[in-house]
């Protein structure tokens, strides 16, 4: 597909600055799809299909840490070609076939899968006969995959994310650790290029150095699977959660002893609302070890996934670091809480993203400044009125 295929705009004549600014029209709960956009949003891009079989090799991260961005050079106009994919938690409406078809009409190169019960049930009694289905659609659309284990009530109908890494019942972190090793084998069978997780929140009672062993004990068995797939598990640090910044990753990492297998998940509007780091430098920090990219807009010590515009994020610089550091894997769209309107916010993500790549080009490399207003502390409420619920 060339690039004006699929990133037709009415925008296109817009100076940079204005990246952050282009938004969709905010529909109403149950509004159509078909809704015009503001006069703000860019046009939605042209409907195309990929041919059979375009995932390739591209769908396959490196095992190996990604190169430095000191050490990675692009000329301006001709940094790499990022690939965007739309999560299917903000698509829990749509039948999974119909999800599928939605985003390879758009032009997205892949999707993120959040194995449910509406779509890929990690449970069901034949899962490898779905799974086996969903691959060879993914492969006839021509659609990259990262697999994401965030279902709010997959394991337990009572408790949103429940039962945790953390929960203090063995057996119900033993019901947990099962479920991503499913995740692991179907990721493996997709040829899903990773594993998403996160930590959980810390159980009330629970202190912090109990609760960190339990996740280290937890992840072993899914490290095993994860290294004998040969399919990365891509932690999510999750504002709230026991492992919710960078510097909790790498505590973790190295409470392991640094496992290969052993990745990360960055989610681009977390690091607008705690990290000390600007999301472009938390980019450049983070690609060693990442995998996997999540991308919305947020405001500072605010944990709310928001359309893009509807935040604070200046998107271009966060495109670039990206792009020079060689990041190859899925940079998904999360937005779980606008699902009653998933097909409207899917057709105008890809146009904002495709316009903020090709501002990209033109952002010098380097860090930001600093933030100058301070984080929230390490699990304020303020930071997580989504919390483990996104």
């Amino acid at each position: 597909m060339s690039p004006e295929a699929r990133t037709s705009e009415t925008s296109e004549a817009r100076a940079s600055h204005a990246t952050r600014a282009v938004s969709p029209t905010s529909p109403t709960q149950g509004a159509s799809s078909s809704s015009e956009p503001s006069a703000r949003a860019a046009a939605s891009p042209a409907s195309t299909h990929r041919p059979q079989g375009a995932r390739g090799t591209a769908r396959t991260a490196p095992a190996g840490p990604q190169p430095d961005a000191a050490t990675t050079t692009a000329p301006p106009g001709t940094l790499p070609s990022l690939r965007f994919g739309y999560g299917t938690n903000g698509l829990a409406d749509l039948r999974l076939d119909d999800a599928l078809s939605l985003l390879a009409d758009l032009g997205y190169d892949g999707v993120g899968l959040t194995l449910d019960h509406m779509h890929l049930d990690p449970l069901a009694p034949d899962l490898a006969a779905r799974t086996r289905r969903v691959a060879a659609r993914l492969d006839a659309l021509g659609l990259g995959v990262t697999v994401e284990t965030g279902a709010r009530y997959v394991l337990d109908p009572r408790r949103k994310h429940g039962p945790s890494l953390l929960d203090p019942d063995p057996d119900d972190r033993a019901r947990r650790t099962d479920l991503l090793t499913r995740a692991v084998r179907v990721a493996a069978d997709l040829g899903a290029h990773a594993v998403h997780c996160f930590s959980g929140i810390v159980p009330e009672g629970t202190d912090t150095d109990t609760a960190w062993k339990r996740l280290a004990e937890s992840l072993a068995p899914v490290l095993d699977a994860a290294a004998s797939a040969g399919t990365p598990l891509a932690v999510e640090p999750e504002p709230g959660h026991l492992l919710a910044t960078l510097a909790d990753f790498h505590h973790l990492r190295r409470a392991l002893g640094d496992p290969e297998p052993l990745g990360l998940t960055l989610d681009i509007g977390h690091c607008q609302c705690l990290e000390p780091l600007s999301p472009a430098d938390c980019v450049r920090a983070a690609a060693p070890w990442l995998r996997h990219v999540q991308i919305e807009d947020m405001r500072r010590g605010v944990h709310e996934h928001l359309p893009f515009g509807e935040g604070e994020i200046d998107f271009p610089p966060v495109l670039a670091a990206l792009a020079t550091t060689g990041y190859q894997g899925l940079t998904v769209v999360e937005l779980p809480r606008h699902s009653h309107a998933g097909p409207h916010y899917a057709a105008h993500s890809l146009p904002f993203l495709r316009h903020a790549e090709r501002t990209a080009a033109t952002v010098p490399s380097g860090p930001a400044e600093a933030f100058q207003q301070t984080a929230p502390p390490h699990g304020a409420p303020s930071t997580a009125p989504e919390g483990s619920s996104r």
